[in-house]
Order: structure tokens, then sequence, then C-alpha cells
């Protein structure tokens, strides 16, 4: 029987691989709703293909011109427009699981409204449990909905749990590339710039995310969601600098056997393990060859220079409403960094100014949260922007 699904973010590095997945398993999934920011093109194109029943777009124009191209062409797929639209697709009643992969808060809501709607998570979206952890997992427990992590690192560590007991955990192992920048000190990464940032060793991602790996961010934001998604403390989440990123994620159980997850450098497994769970189908990816795996090498990251890795263990266990502002202060520096007007450091530094700055609240909701986001990220524009 074939799962009904959505990609929300379907034009992006996580959507795109999910669409080759799709593509070699045609018989598994119908593909009935999709979302992207302003990508038209490539929402067209994909629409042409898979004919899903609904597509969004964020941005107006973009909205726009692939309504009259579906009218000229007689294509049946509706177009929506907005976050009323993410929310609409994501919690239709013939959708079996959403694929979350868009970047940033905006996946907050409609992931929500998903699970409120009994639908499985395929989770690729960090912010969803960074920010809204505590409210994600209330609802998905009261709904009975599985959240299965697309994370190549969240994903590993689900498999290395999978037929043992929670209770028996000592640590969770989560591996790291170090990025375009490992092994660099403070003095070195004073005039990095934005090409540099986006020159990651190993993976093929977004800008933003490709940033938030440079500054080790990228890694503090899983730290959080791994609490989230596998209940355990944050000092026994231990982050391990693994350059070779062979090994994905590991757990270490109380008699000190270790479990790892091992596979080539390719988010299509993760992505495809995710949508067909709990089963296994034929590989996606190339195959690991051992007798070409010279060595496997293991540092400890160094946070102080990459300070946001740091800073999002002390938001983690400061809790409440501080990941939010955590989570903010870096959108809204990124995209500064992005614009070339703030320096690479910088970014670490806001963070902390933000820390310091906006009281943390242990009671919300989801209104508040987002009223938190835009309010930190108001700040950081209003005073570092050029």
């Amino acid at each position: 029987m074939k799962k009904n699904i959505c990609i929300l973010g379907a034009t992006g590095s996580i959507g795109t691989q999910a669409l080759d997945v799709l593509r070699k398993e045609k018989e598994d999934f119908s593909l009935i709703g999709i979302s992207a920011n302003n990508n038209w093109e490539a929402i067209i194109n994909i629409i042409k293909e898979f004919e899903p029943k609904f597509a969004v777009l964020m941005n107006k124009n973009a909205c726009d011109k692939v309504k009259d191209y579906c009218n000229d062409n007689d294509l049946n797929t509706e177009i929506l427009q907005g976050m009323d639209g993410l929310i609409a697709i994501s919690k239709l009643p013939e959708v079996d699981i959403v694929l979350t992969s868009v970047v940033g808060m905006i996946g907050l809501k409609p992931t929500l409204s998903a699970i409120k709607s009994g639908k499985d998570i395929a989770l690729a979206n960090k912010e969803t449990l960074v920010v809204g952890g505590e409210i994600i997992k209330r609802e998905a427990l009261k709904n009975k909905v599985n959240i299965i992590p697309v994370d190549s690192e969240h994903g590993a560590i689900f498999q290395c749990l999978r037929g043992n007991n929670d209770k028996t955990v000592s640590k969770i192992l989560l591996t790291a590339s170090g990025g375009p920048f490992r092994g660099k000190n403070a003095n070195e990464l004073k005039n990095v710039t934005v090409k540099d940032a986006l020159n990651h060793p190993k993976w093929s991602m977004g800008k933003k995310i490709s940033i938030d790996s440079a500054t080790l961010m990228n890694k503090g934001l899983e730290v959080i969601e791994a609490h989230f998604l596998f209940d355990v403390d944050y000092d026994n989440i231990q982050t391990v600098i693994h350059k070779e990123s062979i090994i994905h994620s590991m757990v270490e159980y109380i008699d000190g056997s270790v479990i790892a997850q091992l596979a080539t450098t390719d988010m299509k497994l993760p992505i495809q393990y995710a949508l067909n769970y709990p089963m296994r189908k034929e590989s996606v990816i190339d195959k690991l060859d051992f007798y070409s795996i010279n060595k496997l090498t293991f540092e400890k990251p160094d946070i102080d220079t990459f300070k946001p890795l740091k800073l999002a263990y002390s938001a983690g266990k400061i809790g409440g409403t501080m990941p939010t502002v955590l989570n903010a202060a870096n959108e809204a520096a990124v995209a500064l960094f992005l614009k070339q007007h703030i320096s690479f450091l910088k970014i670490g530094n806001i963070l902390e100014e933000c820390m310091i700055k906006f009281d943390v609240k242990y009671k919300y909701e989801i209104e508040d949260l987002i009223f938190l986001d835009d309010k930190v990220k108001k700040f950081v524009n209003d005073n570092y922007k050029l």
C-alpha cells in the first residue's frame, strides 16, 4: 500500500534528495503536497513530474507564476500561498507522513499542525524542536505520532537505539565533521569570507546550514534537538569531531558497549529510512568500501573558538524560551554575515549578547515563541546591520 507524502521545502537540499528517493520507489509513495519559498521554476518541474494535488509558495509573485502556468497547461495541481497554505497541506486527510525540510522558524506551525492532525513527521527542520521541543513532544505523545529524524546524526542515533531499552543508554555521541575551519583558532578566523565559510568539506547543503556548520552552531542545534528526540540529559550528549563523516553518530550503553551507524556521506539514506520507517528498502546510496577506509579519527571540539556550540549547550540547559533566543539571534546573525554586514566571529558574540539581554520564560505558547523570535531578530538587525 502506498504512503501519501507531503514535502515542506521540496526545492531545498533535503527536499530535492527526497524526490530522488521517490523516483526510485515510485510504487511505494504518492506525492500529495509540496512547498517552496519562491523557486517557481523548480516547483513547476516537480508538478509536471509528480502531479501533486497541492503546491504552496510563500512568495506571491512566484505563486502567481505557478498558477498561471498550471492554468495555461491544464494541470490540476491547486496552488496555495503563504503560511495558511503550508498549514493546509500539512494536515490534508489523505497524507500519511509530512517531511518538514524548510529552514528556520517557518517550519514550527505547519509541523505542529501536522502532528495535531495525526501525521507522522519525517523531521529535517531543526528549529521545530530547538524552539518548540516541549510543545512538539507533548503533542506528538498526545496524538500518538512518530517523529522520525532525517538529519544524518539523529537518524543514526535513532537506528542505534532500535531494539534496545532506552533506560540502558549511558550517553549519545553526536559526530560532527568540524566544517571548513576545523583546527583553526580565532586569530585565523578573523578575516574569513562568506565563500570560505560555505565551502564545506563533506556535505552539500543550503547556505544557512553551511554557515551553521562552519560555526558549529549546526551541531549545537542538533544537541538541543537530540535532547528532545531521545530524552537524554545535556550532560550525556557528547559532541565528537569526526572529519571523515563515516560514523554518523553513536550510542554508548551502561555496559560500555558503543553502537555506531556507518554509511557513505549521502543524505538520501536517512531520508529513505525515515520515509519507509520501520521498513528498510534497497539502497539508494553507494555502499561503504571498508578496504578503502584508511582510518577513522576523533577529536574534541574547540568550544572556545567555536562559541555557538558552547552557547547551545548553555541555552539547552537553561531551557524555557532561551533556545528560542539563541536560534533567533543565530538566524539573524547568519543572514547578516551572508550579506557581509558582520564578520564570521561576530556571529558567536551576537548570540552571547542576546542570551544575556533577553529574559527566559518557562510558561509559553507557540505564539509567544513566534513573538520572541521576531523581537530578537529585530534587535539584531537594528543593532548590527550596516
